[in-house]
């Protein structure tokens, strides 16, 4: 059984929303950047401008539904009359027909093509966020308003910089004399990777005081990531390394000998360090500090 004419709806319908994902360098995700996008999507038809129809042909009224767009079905049960009513098979819904089609897009008043746009990226944006375009989706079918689209963000995996939050860690290495005399090194920023960079910004001089013992972290205000709509920046964290040498020459194997008599160390003990209730790393903090 079909219901009463309504008269045929309209072949226009707004079209889905999109995702995509882009992976991001460390430096553009802190810092913001403009990259293009090149996205393969549904654009109107340019041969019918969306209407689906061929030149001098328009949509006709659907004479299975006659212009609902659905259909309605009674069947008799035990219980009464059961109605189910579903989308008319021969409009698809639309409650028209194009009886002569565009030949470039079937009928549809859209077509699959690649586009490129170009999205901005707020400084300080992390793995898993999405910037919303409007309109930047599909297009509808009958060249319907476009959808919404999604950029879900990745960051790239960084071969000196990790990142927790807004704040940057790094390990850097010096010397066993260096730790024990102290000196100042020259640690090379984040900002290093921008295309822009002032050279005030490339590096950041770092004291390692005299004594320092590996696992010493020295933090480094304002030089980790911008915060995301915020103000500031979070912090670079140096854990610093001492290296001992393994390669020594008679002369400076000498000079150990003697800095060894100097500090009674020629026959050292060794010190057990009890690990007591704190766990693995609460127990190497404690014997590195």
């Amino acid at each position: 059984a079909q219901g009463t004419s309504r008269g045929p709806r309209s072949r226009v319908r707004r079209g889905q929303d999109a995702l995509v994902r882009i992976t991001l360098t460390l430096a553009d995700a802190a810092f913001g950047t403009t990259t293009p996008l090149k996205i393969d999507t549904a654009v109107v038809c340019p041969q019918c401008s969306g209407s689906g129809a061929r030149e001098g042909s328009e949509p006709v009224t659907c004479s299975t539904c006659n212009g609902q767009g659905d259909i309605t079905q009674v069947q008799q049960s035990f219980l009464g009359a059961i109605r189910t009513t579903q989308p008319c098979p021969a409009c698809r819904g639309y409650g028209s027909v194009i009886p002569h089609p565009c030949g470039e897009c079937s009928g549809e008043g859209r077509v699959r093509a690649s586009r490129t746009i170009n999205v901005k990226i707020p400084a300080g944006v992390a793995g898993g966020n999405r910037i919303h375009l409007e309109s930047q989706g599909e297009v509808g079918p009958g060249g319907g308003p476009a959808g919404d689209l999604y950029v879900e963000l990745a960051v790239a995996e960084h071969e000196v910089f990790k990142r927790h939050g807004d704040d940057l860690e790094m390990v850097v290495k010096v010397p066993m004399t260096a730790a024990a005399l102290g000196t100042t090194v020259a640690i090379a920023t984040l900002e290093a990777e921008r295309d822009d960079t002032d050279p005030a910004d490339v590096s950041a001089p770092v004291d390692v005081p005299p004594g320092t013992q590996s696992g010493t972290r020295v933090v480094v205000p304002g030089k980790g990531v911008p915060r995301l709509r915020g103000r500031g920046r979070g912090d670079l964290g140096i854990t610093v390394l001492v290296q001992t040498p393994t390669r020594l020459d008679d002369v400076q194997r000498d000079l150990l000998r003697q800095l060894a008599e100097a500090r009674d160390e020629n026959a050292p003990e060794a010190q057990v360090h009890k690990a007591g209730s704190k766990g693995v790393l609460g127990w190497l903090k404690e014997a590195f500090s």
